[in-house]
C-alpha cells in the first residue's frame, strides 16, 4: 500500500519530468510547436523559453534576499557576550553559596579505624 506522501512524491516527480522534457524539446526543437497550428518563429520561441525561467529564478533569488534582509532588520540584536557571561557567573555563585540551614549543621566525626 502506498502512503499519501509517496503518492504526492510520485506526482511531483512525474510533473517535473514532463516539464523538463517539454522544456528541452521546446528549447532545441521549437518547430514542434507548429503542430498546434500556425507558423513558429524558432528564435522567438527559444528566447522566451530561456527568458521566462531566468526571470522566475531572478525573482526567486531577489525574494529570498529581501526576506533575509527583512528578517535581519526586524530581529532585535542579541545580548552582548559580557552580559551573558556575567549572568552565568551570578547564577553559579548563587548555587554554590551555602544556605543558613546548611551552615548550622554540625559535622560528624569520622570513625577511626584501628
Amino acid at each position: 500500500m502506498v502512503s499519501k506522501d509517496q503518492t504526492i512524491g510520485g506526482i511531483i516527480f512525474i510533473v517535473c519530468l514532463v516539464v523538463a522534457i517539454f522544456y528541452l524539446v521546446t528549447l532545441f526543437y521549437p518547430q514542434w510547436l507548429g503542430v498546434f497550428g500556425g507558423s513558429v518563429d524558432a528564435a522567438q520561441v527559444q528566447f522566451w523559453v530561456i527568458a521566462v525561467p531566468v526571470f522566475i529564478a531572478f525573482i526567486a533569488v531577489m525574494g529570498i534576499g529581501a526576506w533575509i534582509g527583512w528578517t535581519m532588520a526586524t530581529t532585535p540584536p542579541p545580548k552582548p557576550i559580557e552580559e551573558i557571561t556575567s549572568e552565568i557567573e551570578e547564577k553559579s555563585e548563587e548555587e554554590t553559596e551555602p544556605t543558613v540551614a546548611e551552615e548550622k549543621k554540625p559535622e560528624r566525626k569520622k570513625k577511626s579505624t584501628k
